[in-house]
């Protein structure tokens, strides 16, 4: 899909016979999100640029993602999709910057994507120069990554929480179910904060050569503080990171205590029935010269030695803290 946008105008949408249509004059942003061959065809004939293909957005060579091509600028990012999802992704986006116009390539939908269009038909002033526009652009992809690490916090908060704050009776024990959601829970974080951290390299990396690419006019600012925000949640994730390694750490530890628990009380349950078998042993034997074999109460002095000899262990068992 083809969408187009200018500075006082809402976006359209591109369709139709692309062969031979025009580009509607003071369009400043276009964006192909999953373009079919005629999208491109028509972007690299009305613009006069080569798009790159899905197959050259993957290298990962510097060479071949931050390249200028006379004026035209093009960078190659690596972009966290879906992280709200059960599913989150890395994909390759494209911004193809020329002097009049800003053209992104992109084969999913970064959230970042989607809010900031919406921002820009609510302020167009943010879509008036191409270089601007793709300031802002990058601009709202760094503050959606800075969401995305907050509500990475708090969902580890949150597991932290139900992993240690869960009160110390016996019935506040983890099932299996629980430590599975719990493992779920930790994988499914640490997914998106390693994928924020390849954003935040990538992004890092596109950044410090648009410094080095763009007239420095109105643009160095920008991007200075734009390099010192990735550079803080790159850092930021890193720390997330730590953490996330001691939750799992943690949620392991806890799996062997529960497997040491089940394992203890089939060892105690050995030991406690080990004498009463023993006695029954004893007493199920049909020798004829048996003592006991004629005597009146041998049946219930049996029996109260093999509960005797139950009941004995357990007791100390427990009285070492070992139940």
């Amino acid at each position: 899909m083809l969408q187009l946008y200018s500075a006082g105008e809402k976006r359209v949408t591109c369709d139709g016979d692309l062969t031979t249509a025009l580009l509607p004059p003071g369009i400043v942003w276009l964006d192909l999100n999953d373009p079919s061959k005629a999208e491109e065809a028509f972007v690299e004939r009305v613009l006069g640029i080569a798009v790159p293909t899905r197959d050259e957005m993957v290298e990962i060579e510097p060479s071949s993602r931050l390249y200028q091509d006379g004026d035209t600028v093009v960078v190659i990012a690596s972009l966290l999709a879906g992280a709200a999802e059960a599913t989150p992704i890395t994909t390759a986006v494209s911004f193809v910057l020329t002097p009049t116009h800003l053209v992104t390539i992109r084969y999913a939908a970064p959230k970042a994507f989607e809010l900031f269009s919406a921002h820009v038909e609510r302020s167009p002033t943010l879509c008036t120069d191409a270089t601007m526009t793709l300031i802002h652009l990058l601009d709202a992809i760094v503050d959606r990554m800075a969401d995305v690490l907050e509500g990475v916090g708090a969902e580890m908060d949150n597991i932290s929480k139900s992993t240690f704050r869960r009160g110390g009776s016996r019935t506040q024990r983890m099932t299996n179910a629980a430590l599975q959601v719990l493992l779920t829970r930790i994988g499914h974080v640490h997914d998106i904060v390693s994928k924020s951290r390849v954003s935040g390299v990538s992004l890092a990396r596109l950044i410090s050569f648009l410094g080095s690419t763009l007239d420095p006019k109105g643009t160095k600012e920008h991007l200075d503080g734009l390099a010192k925000d990735v550079s803080s949640l790159t850092d930021h994730a890193s720390y997330l990171s730590g953490n996330i390694t001691f939750l799992l750490d943690a949620a392991l530890g806890l799996i062997n205590i529960e497997q040491n628990a089940i394992i203890k009380i089939f060892s105690v349950a050995a030991v406690i029935f080990m004498p009463p078998t023993l006695v029954a042993s004893i007493y199920g034997m049909n020798f004829k010269n048996m003592p006991e074999l004629n005597f009146h109460y041998g049946y219930p002095m049996a029996l109260g030695i093999m509960v005797c000899s139950a009941v004995l262990p357990y007791q100390f068992f427990k009285s070492r803290g070992w139940l």
